[in-house]
């Protein structure tokens, strides 16, 4: 097995305590059960998303952000079809559509090749998704800047509050990375196991939740796959159960989604 990204501790066998259950008979059934995503707009923020990956079945728009020192902003919004130049965001994407096969996908592009990108790129795509209003975005990068810190807290809380649920993977080394650490956010970490519906709450924040993340095989460029591990394959799942669960229940803020996504844990009590 791969060596665990850091934040993956947390969600250890040994480490998992059991969570009070919501007063829900059979919690996945209500949360989430027949539902397939459809109706929900999820926004990849990322290296791009190949649309013609077979894993993928396309995407509702795309967008690039490029850096542009001519405008007072500093960047522009590039719309239109492009390449995932990385096979990263191919990945994220090809992992929500595998779990919520309906869902209306976006791509967002502030990554460059190297798998880098500057803040300023980074909270623009933000402010795309929230000015747009989309249901929910995957954030499978974080910022370690100081810089980024109050812009990103900003963007966060504008999002938590227009109903725009941000998920976000974890940094996969140590230290503080943002704005995976926002309360405003639902931040996800990778755990041991191969079932692509386990999920595992943590009550001693900042990484809330534990999916499935560690030697997957995974989307990538040229319409191929590759093995690969990270808490960046962790948050898609996350992801997709949060659009499964608001497209059975329409208008639901973050919050109570990750109530939600609470009860239905495995570590969630029975009883």
């Amino acid at each position: 097995m791969s060596q665990l990204p850091a934040w993956s501790d947390a969600f250890a066998s040994d480490q998992v305590p059991n969570l009070p259950a919501l007063p829900l008979e059979d919690a996945r059934e209500w949360a989430f059960g027949g539902s397939t995503g459809a109706g929900v707009s999820v926004a990849i923020v990322d290296s791009g998303v190949d649309a013609g990956h077979p894993a993928v079945g396309g995407v509702a728009s795309a967008v690039a952000m490029e850096a542009d020192d001519t405008r007072d902003e500093k960047y522009r919004a590039v719309e239109g079809p492009h390449e995932d130049l990385v096979g990263h965001g191919t990945a994220c994407a090809a992992i929500i559509r595998s779990l919520a096969p309906d869902v209306e996908l976006h791509s967002i592009r502030v990554l460059g090749p190297n798998l880098k990108g500057k803040g300023l790129l980074f909270h623009a795509g933000l402010t795309w998704v929230v000015e747009h209003g989309y249901a929910a975005a995957n954030l499978s990068l974080s910022s370690k800047s100081d810089a980024m810190f109050g812009p990103l807290h900003d963007i966060a809380d504008r999002a938590y509050f227009s109903r725009s649920l941000l998920v976000c993977a974890a940094n996969n080394q140590p230290g503080p990375t943002y704005p995976s650490q926002f309360a405003s956010v639902l931040s996800v970490a990778c755990e041991p196991g191969d079932d692509p519906w386990m999920l595992t709450c943590n009550p001693n924040p900042p990484v809330e939740f534990g999916a499935r993340g560690i030697d997957m095989e995974v989307a990538w460029t040229d319409g191929g796959t590759i093995v690969a591990t990270g808490n960046s394959f962790a948050a898609p799942h996350v992801t997709a159960m949060a659009a499964l669960i608001l497209a059975k229940h329409p208008g639901l803020t973050p919050y109570q989604v990750k109530a939600v996504l609470q009860a239905v844990s495995n570590n969630a009590a029975s009883d």
